[in-house]
């Protein structure tokens, strides 16, 4: 099985980046990632200041992926995400929705499945991917953004058994991910979640014909469109029409699909401390079974 090691981490996602490796469609592949902060804070007295917002969430890759052109989409399985042993937290003025007096990290063990918070709170860990990607074709994205190529959408629902679709912009697609949290509520509202190192198992396929708004997800018996904007309110409403969209493009009424999304859908915050902000909509997979669509 191939290996992506951290140590071939990346900070932007751009075409004509030579890939750290290359597969065949179909494969499976091990990205090694380190946490968001690059392995930098090891204690209470390394703070975020010392890192750089340049050098944020980094991630491994990229992964170049034969047969995939521009125009295509790659699916991404999530096969399995394990954590390590270590998670860390930072709070910064500026920095979340809350304006916090002093700047300070954290660091937590996890244990038996559990992040230990304190000696009274333990949280069942849910790892999850913050930054999963391509290549844009244009300018490189920092990988602390998200946008159109997916990126550091910071969406909780990108974990073990969800597939990820994704565009194809640039030759081999150049997939790259990172930024694993232990644990992470969606708005991700004091800038970070559990952020931890790890390993993720993915098999990337590509899809010649996928005819979807991207980036968009399968996970919990749900699809989910997911969009990213400089204000919230234009990230939402654009996951609500492009759902909408696909609903239509799928064989749905529009009417129909509509009042549905109003019934059934629930739009809901991904994250609202990245230079980006990331909405996504979920509507519930059985309903389009119902109509003999299966995705």
């Amino acid at each position: 099985m191939t290996r992506i090691k951290k140590e071939s981490s990346i900070t932007s996602m751009a075409a004509g980046m030579l890939p750290a490796a290359v597969v065949k469609s179909g494969e499976t592949v091990v990205f090694e990632t380190m946490d968001a902060f690059g392995g930098q804070i090891k204690t209470a007295d390394n703070v975020f200041s010392q890192i750089g917002w340049d050098q944020v969430n980094p991630a491994a890759g990229p992964l170049f992926v034969e047969g995939a052109e521009p125009g295509d989409c790659l699916k991404v399985e999530i096969l399995e995400i394990t954590p390590g042993d270590k998670a860390v937290m930072i709070l910064a003025p500026g920095f979340g929705v809350m304006d916090m007096p002093r700047e300070v990290s954290y660091i937590f063990d996890i244990k038996d499945g559990q992040f230990i918070f304190d000696d009274k709170i333990k949280l069942k860990v849910n790892p999850m991917i913050g930054v999963i990607g391509t290549a844009p074709a244009g300018e490189p994205v920092p990988t602390g953004t998200p946008g159109p190529h997916g990126g550091n959408m910071d969406t909780n629902r990108i974990t073990t058994g969800s597939v990820v679709y994704l565009p194809v912009n640039v030759p081999g697609a150049l997939l790259s991910l990172g930024d694993l949290h232990a644990v992470m509520g969606d708005g991700e509202v004091c800038v970070c979640g559990a952020e931890i190192s790890g390993e993720a198992v993915v098999k990337v396929t590509v899809l010649k014909s996928f005819n979807a708004p991207l980036p968009l997800l399968i996970a919990g018996g749900e699809v989910i469109t997911v969009s990213s904007a400089p204000l919230l309110d234009d990230a939402a409403k654009t996951a609500v029409k492009n759902m909408h969209e696909f609903l239509v493009h799928l064989g749905l009424d529009k009417e129909k699909a509509a009042m549905l999304l109003s019934l059934s859908g629930n739009l809901r915050i991904s994250q609202v401390v990245d230079p980006l902000m990331t909405a996504r909509m979920e509507f519930p997979l059985w309903i389009l079974e119902e109509y003999g669509i299966r995705l």
